[in-house]
Protein backbone atom coordinates (compact mmCIF):
# COMPACT_ATOMS: atom_id res chain seq x y z
CA UNK A 1 0.00 0.00 0.00
CA UNK A 2 1.25 3.21 -1.05
CA UNK A 3 1.14 6.10 1.33
CA UNK A 4 -0.04 9.77 0.18
CA UNK A 5 1.32 12.65 2.54
CA UNK A 6 -1.02 15.29 1.96
CA UNK A 7 -0.16 17.50 4.00
CA UNK A 8 3.55 18.12 3.18
CA UNK A 9 3.54 20.37 7.22
CA UNK A 10 7.68 19.93 7.07
CA UNK A 11 8.45 21.09 4.25
CA UNK A 12 6.35 24.37 4.64
CA UNK A 13 7.49 24.93 8.09
CA UNK A 14 11.12 24.24 6.98
CA UNK A 15 10.97 27.00 5.10
CA UNK A 16 9.77 29.44 6.94
CA UNK A 17 12.49 28.65 9.47
CA UNK A 18 14.98 29.76 6.74
CA UNK A 19 13.24 33.24 7.41
CA UNK A 20 10.87 33.65 10.18
CA UNK A 21 8.27 36.41 11.63
CA UNK A 22 4.35 37.86 12.10
CA UNK A 23 1.68 39.22 14.83
CA UNK A 24 -0.49 38.87 17.77
CA UNK A 25 -3.59 37.18 16.66
CA UNK A 26 -3.54 33.29 18.04
CA UNK A 27 -4.89 31.87 14.81
CA UNK A 28 -6.55 28.89 14.89
CA UNK A 29 -6.30 26.70 11.73
CA UNK A 30 -9.78 24.26 12.16
CA UNK A 31 -8.80 20.77 11.02
CA UNK A 32 -8.53 17.05 12.71
CA UNK A 33 -5.23 15.82 14.55
CA UNK A 34 -6.18 12.79 14.43
CA UNK A 35 -4.06 10.08 11.95
CA UNK A 36 -6.74 8.58 8.99
CA UNK A 37 -5.91 5.95 6.94
CA UNK A 38 -7.92 4.84 4.13
CA UNK A 39 -7.70 2.54 1.66
CA UNK A 40 -8.75 2.68 -2.16
CA UNK A 41 -9.40 -0.81 -3.57
CA UNK A 42 -8.62 0.11 -7.24
CA UNK A 43 -5.73 3.20 -6.04
CA UNK A 44 -4.11 1.64 -2.60
CA UNK A 45 -3.87 4.50 -0.98
CA UNK A 46 -3.27 5.23 2.58
CA UNK A 47 -4.24 8.99 3.31
CA UNK A 48 -2.97 10.41 6.51
CA UNK A 49 -3.03 13.68 8.97
CA UNK A 50 -1.45 14.16 11.54
CA UNK A 51 -0.60 16.40 14.79
CA UNK A 52 0.88 18.81 12.77
CA UNK A 53 -2.23 20.60 11.67
CA UNK A 54 -2.97 21.58 15.55
CA UNK A 55 0.79 22.60 16.21
CA UNK A 56 0.48 24.59 12.84
CA UNK A 57 -3.03 26.16 15.18
CA UNK A 58 -0.83 27.14 17.89
CA UNK A 59 1.58 29.41 16.17
CA UNK A 60 1.45 32.77 18.20
CA UNK A 61 2.04 36.47 16.08
CA UNK A 62 2.09 39.92 17.32
CA UNK A 63 3.07 42.60 14.99
CA UNK A 64 4.34 45.51 16.76
CA UNK A 65 5.05 49.22 15.33
CA UNK A 66 8.33 48.69 13.57
CA UNK A 67 8.78 44.48 14.38
CA UNK A 68 7.11 41.10 13.94
CA UNK A 69 6.94 38.14 16.88
CA UNK A 70 6.25 34.97 16.09
CA UNK A 71 6.55 32.32 18.55
CA UNK A 72 6.67 28.76 16.53
CA UNK A 73 5.14 25.32 19.27
CA UNK A 74 7.91 23.13 20.31
CA UNK A 75 7.39 20.41 18.19
CA UNK A 76 8.35 22.27 15.10
CA UNK A 77 11.76 23.52 17.70
CA UNK A 78 12.86 20.09 17.78
CA UNK A 79 16.00 19.40 19.32
CA UNK A 80 17.54 23.07 18.66
CA UNK A 81 19.71 24.55 21.54
CA UNK A 82 19.60 28.72 22.40
CA UNK A 83 23.54 28.31 20.83
CA UNK A 84 21.68 27.02 17.33
CA UNK A 85 19.24 29.49 18.02
CA UNK A 86 21.64 32.44 17.76
CA UNK A 87 24.01 31.01 15.54
CA UNK A 88 20.83 31.35 13.12
CA UNK A 89 19.53 34.76 14.28
CA UNK A 90 23.07 35.98 13.58
CA UNK A 91 22.85 34.09 9.61
CA UNK A 92 19.86 35.53 8.93
CA UNK A 93 20.26 38.61 10.66
CA UNK A 94 17.07 38.34 12.65
CA UNK A 95 16.24 40.81 15.73
CA UNK A 96 16.39 37.76 18.08
CA UNK A 97 15.95 34.30 18.92
CA UNK A 98 14.85 33.09 22.32
CA UNK A 99 14.38 29.83 23.17
CA UNK A 100 11.33 29.53 25.76
CA UNK A 101 10.94 27.32 29.05
CA UNK A 102 8.11 25.22 27.28
CA UNK A 103 10.57 24.45 24.49
CA UNK A 104 8.84 27.57 21.79
CA UNK A 105 10.82 29.78 20.33
CA UNK A 106 10.05 33.07 19.97
CA UNK A 107 11.53 35.08 16.48
CA UNK A 108 11.67 39.00 16.46
CA UNK A 109 12.14 40.21 13.09
CA UNK A 110 11.64 43.48 11.15
CA UNK A 111 8.46 44.05 9.24
CA UNK A 112 10.58 43.61 5.85
CA UNK A 113 12.11 40.01 7.06
CA UNK A 114 8.10 39.38 7.52
CA UNK A 115 7.23 40.31 4.45
CA UNK A 116 10.05 38.58 2.61
CA UNK A 117 8.91 35.35 5.01
CA UNK A 118 5.36 35.59 3.79
CA UNK A 119 6.91 35.54 0.39
CA UNK A 120 8.77 32.52 0.97
CA UNK A 121 6.09 30.72 2.14
CA UNK A 122 3.89 31.49 -1.02
CA UNK A 123 6.32 30.64 -3.26
CA UNK A 124 6.59 27.45 -1.30
CA UNK A 125 3.15 26.15 -1.31
CA UNK A 126 2.97 27.54 -5.23
CA UNK A 127 6.08 25.56 -5.53
CA UNK A 128 4.28 22.42 -3.68
CA UNK A 129 0.74 22.74 -5.94
CA UNK A 130 2.46 22.74 -9.15
CA UNK A 131 4.50 19.88 -8.50
CA UNK A 132 1.02 17.34 -7.61
CA UNK A 133 0.19 18.55 -11.69
CA UNK A 134 0.55 15.02 -13.49
CA UNK A 135 2.50 13.44 -10.58
CA UNK A 136 2.37 10.07 -9.71
CA UNK A 137 -0.24 10.66 -6.87
CA UNK A 138 -2.16 12.60 -8.99
CA UNK A 139 -1.90 11.91 -12.64
CA UNK A 140 -4.93 13.39 -13.63
CA UNK A 141 -4.63 16.71 -12.47
CA UNK A 142 -3.78 19.62 -14.90
CA UNK A 143 -3.82 22.74 -13.56
CA UNK A 144 -3.94 23.62 -9.70
CA UNK A 145 -4.21 27.56 -8.91
CA UNK A 146 -4.99 29.43 -5.95
CA UNK A 147 -6.02 33.29 -5.58
CA UNK A 148 -3.37 36.20 -4.33
CA UNK A 149 -4.06 34.86 -0.59
CA UNK A 150 -4.71 31.39 -0.34
CA UNK A 151 -9.11 31.03 -0.04
CA UNK A 152 -9.78 29.80 -3.41
CA UNK A 153 -8.50 27.28 -5.00
CA UNK A 154 -9.03 25.85 -8.56
CA UNK A 155 -7.91 22.21 -9.55
CA UNK A 156 -8.15 21.01 -12.88
CA UNK A 157 -8.87 17.68 -14.00
CA UNK A 158 -8.97 14.94 -16.62
CA UNK A 159 -11.50 12.72 -13.77
CA UNK A 160 -15.03 13.51 -14.45
CA UNK A 161 -15.19 11.80 -10.77
CA UNK A 162 -12.95 12.36 -8.27
CA UNK A 163 -10.72 9.76 -7.03
CA UNK A 164 -10.34 8.79 -3.44
CA UNK A 165 -6.40 10.85 -3.69
CA UNK A 166 -7.88 13.66 -5.19
CA UNK A 167 -11.09 14.11 -2.80
CA UNK A 168 -8.76 13.68 0.43
CA UNK A 169 -6.11 16.97 -1.56
CA UNK A 170 -8.76 18.94 -0.52
CA UNK A 171 -7.20 19.09 3.06
CA UNK A 172 -4.03 19.92 2.04
CA UNK A 173 -5.39 22.85 0.45
CA UNK A 174 -6.94 23.74 3.73
CA UNK A 175 -3.76 23.06 5.15
CA UNK A 176 -2.11 25.74 2.97
CA UNK A 177 -4.84 28.63 3.42
CA UNK A 178 -4.96 27.76 7.19
CA UNK A 179 -1.15 28.09 7.28
CA UNK A 180 -0.83 31.22 5.31
CA UNK A 181 -2.81 33.23 7.20
CA UNK A 182 -1.76 32.24 10.41
CA UNK A 183 1.78 32.93 10.04
CA UNK A 184 0.26 36.33 8.60
CA UNK A 185 -1.72 37.07 11.01
CA UNK A 186 -4.87 37.29 9.52
CA UNK A 187 -8.21 35.63 10.55
CA UNK A 188 -9.72 33.35 7.23
CA UNK A 189 -13.36 32.52 7.78
CA UNK A 190 -13.62 30.17 5.23
CA UNK A 191 -11.25 28.12 2.05
CA UNK A 192 -13.20 26.97 -1.18
CA UNK A 193 -11.24 24.59 -3.10
CA UNK A 194 -12.80 23.80 -6.65
CA UNK A 195 -12.65 20.71 -9.07
CA UNK A 196 -13.56 21.45 -12.34
CA UNK A 197 -12.97 18.51 -15.51
CA UNK A 198 -10.16 19.60 -17.90
CA UNK A 199 -12.54 18.90 -21.01
CA UNK A 200 -15.67 20.14 -19.99
CA UNK A 201 -15.05 23.22 -17.64
CA UNK A 202 -17.59 21.82 -15.11
CA UNK A 203 -16.98 22.47 -11.83
CA UNK A 204 -17.54 18.87 -10.76
CA UNK A 205 -16.92 19.83 -6.99
CA UNK A 206 -16.56 22.56 -4.76
CA UNK A 207 -16.32 22.37 -1.01
CA UNK A 208 -15.34 25.10 1.80
CA UNK A 209 -13.71 24.91 4.90
CA UNK A 210 -16.08 26.58 7.38
CA UNK A 211 -18.42 23.40 6.46
CA UNK A 212 -15.99 20.76 7.93
CA UNK A 213 -17.44 18.75 10.73
CA UNK A 214 -21.48 19.88 9.87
Amino acid sequence: MKKLKLLTTALLISSLFLSTGCSKHTNTVSATSETTSIADSNNNVSVETNNDLEDVGKVDVEKGLFNVELTIPANFVGEQTQQELNKMCEEKGYKSITLNDDGSATYVLTKQQHKEMMEELKNTINSTMAEMVGSEDYPNYTDVTANEDFTEFEITTKSSELAMAESFSVLAFYMYGGMYHVFNGTAVDNITVKFINSDTGEVISATNSKDMGK
